[in-house]
């Protein structure tokens, strides 16, 4: 049975039996991976606090074929992000970052560039920052890293560069800008975008994780951004995600 150690975030955490919990991590070198952690909900366990979502773990386990479930040996918590969980909004952001990584991702497909995001994010995820755009973002670099990066410059449907003084749209399910005259044509359900939120998702997309603090999209902008992006991904994973209000409504163990 192959030993693994490795350096993941906690994505999930959910109850398992009458004592067990079944952990799923997102790591730089194993991707994500599910694991058994024995004995993690009785009174005296090793795992005592360790196990909650966002926290950054240092662990060791057992897995005898790369789509078995794996069997945690040892867990050395690197940073348990306490912070995230003492404000409804910040966790909300987290979790949803979270579940973008679980929903978009495969099993044992690792992207160091998607890890190192993620935890980028979860650091600067602060109440004195709009934690909701801080999100949308992540999720537009989400998108990127697994193939999905939203096509901007020219026509998803035709290829050609849209001409500036006609309308233009979005379609979630080409994943990008749609011209004025294919929008007409029809190519399937396509949502109306300014010029303005198609460079907004053009910068946002092109920019480091660590400088897109620079950016911000109120108003109409902000609206279609939301709207297009959010659409898109649902259509890239085949399920919708909440709106960001329902996730600060929900419980996050």
């Amino acid at each position: 049975m192959p030993l693994l150690r490795t350096r993941a975030v906690i994505i999930r955490s959910q109850r398992w039996g009458d004592a067990d919990r079944i952990v799923t991590l997102y790591s730089p070198d194993l991707g994500k991976i599910r694991c058994a952690a024995r004995g993690a909900r009785r009174m005296k366990t090793r795992f005592g606090g360790v196990l909650e979502p966002f926290g950054i773990i240092d662990v060791t386990l057992f897995q005898k074929t790369p789509d078995a479930l794996g069997q945690i040996s040892q867990i050395d918590l690197v940073r348990n992000f306490k912070a995230l969980r003492e404000d409804l909004s910040v966790m909300a952001a987290a979790a949803k970052m979270v579940h973008m990584v679980e929903l978009i991702t495969a099993d044992r497909d690792p992207n160091p560039e998607m890890y190192s995001a993620l935890v980028y994010a979860l650091e600067h995820l602060v109440p004195e920052r709009d934690v909701a755009l801080t999100t949308l973002l992540f999720q537009i670099h989400v998108l990127g890293y697994t193939g999905f990066r939203p096509q901007i410059d020219r026509c998803t449907e035709c290829g050609n560069i849209a001409s500036p003084h006609m309308p233009q749209w979005f379609s979630p399910r080409l994943g990008g800008m749609v011209c004025h005259v294919c929008g007409q044509r029809g190519v399937g359900r396509v949502l109306s975008i300014s010029k303005g939120s198609l460079a907004f998702i053009e910068q946002a997309r092109r920019l480091p994780m660590a400088s897109l603090s620079r950016l911000k999209a109120i108003g109409r902008v902000r609206i279609e951004v939301e709207e297009a992006i959010d659409a898109y991904f649902q259509a890239v994973v085949g399920k919708a995600l909440p709106a960001f209000e329902q996730w600060v409504s929900m419980p996050h163990s």
